[in-house]
């Protein structure tokens, strides 16, 4: 597939990776659908970027939301081919606390919008995309997930989104191998360290000693870094089935 003839929705997409995926789809001519709870921040970026770009408010969890929303952009784009999953959360919490143990609700929502969520838009965008005709070389779309390098070597206070996004891992091989009949491809980018909004919120110092972790280059990465990597996703079919760690060879100290 090529980036200028996508017609995409993506999670998350009012800020931070979201936002800098739409932005380049949108840039390569394509078409955009941003899901995203921030009603103000997603009209504020339709806006900018004119009629290539829709917004939908959408709660992830909810999995009659996340159908009608893809119903709805299949039906103003006239078809779906590419499903990028951006939409998380990053709570921390340690197991037990100064506040007592973790509850178990906390988990259990940390998990629902970063592991459930991705699934629901997943198998909803995957629907959508078998009715596609294959392109010349038998493809109907692509789904990219977003896992993070926390799935790998999480840190202290990150027992709930480590786990949420080791399930976003593991479900990436069984879901390429399914969804392979149908000339679907599934890949998971795991980011390390990014200026992301809640990145951010952070002193400038803060910053910049958590970008000196970071081996080569000794930086905070780019949200088009990471829009790069799903433009290259799109754009190679031998990419398929795997995860890859955008991290600049860092790996997590345990804090």
């Amino acid at each position: 597939m090529l980036m200028q003839d996508v017609r995409a929705i993506v999670t998350g997409g009012a800020s931070g990776l979201g936002l800098a995926v739409v932005e380049s789809v949108v840039a390569a001519g394509g078409r955009a659908t941003l899901v995203d709870v921030n009603e103000a921040a997603g009209l504020d970026v339709t806006r900018r970027l004119g009629r290539q770009a829709a917004f939908q408010k959408v709660d992830v969890t909810s999995e009659s939301a996340v159908d009608e929303a893809v119903r709805s952009a299949v039906e103003s784009m006239g078809g779906l081919d590419l499903a990028v999953n951006c939409a998380g959360v990053g709570w921390p919490k340690r197991m037990v606390g100064k506040d007592g143990p973790m509850p178990g609700d906390f988990f259990r929502k940390v998990v629902e919008i970063n592991l459930v969520g991705t699934l629901l838009v997943s198998k909803a965008a995957a629907a959508a995309m078998q009715k596609n005709a294959p392109n010349a070389g038998g493809e109907r779309g692509a789904i990219v997930m977003t896992a993070s390098v926390a799935a790998f070597d999480g840190q202290i206070g990150q027992v709930a989104y480590s786990a949420s996004k080791a399930g976003v891992v593991g479900m990436t091989l069984p879901m390429a191998r399914e969804l392979a009949a149908f000339g679907i491809r599934v890949v998971t980018i795991a980011p390390g360290l990014f200026l992301t909004p809640m990145m951010a919120a952070l002193p400038k110092e803060a910053q910049d000693s958590l970008g000196k972790q970071v081996p080569f280059p000794p930086r905070l990465g780019h949200p088009a870094e990471f829009a790069s990597m799903v433009r290259q996703i799109v754009e190679n079919p031998m990419l398929n089935g795997e995860t890859i760690r955008l991290d600049g060879a860092i790996r997590m100290a345990p804090r």
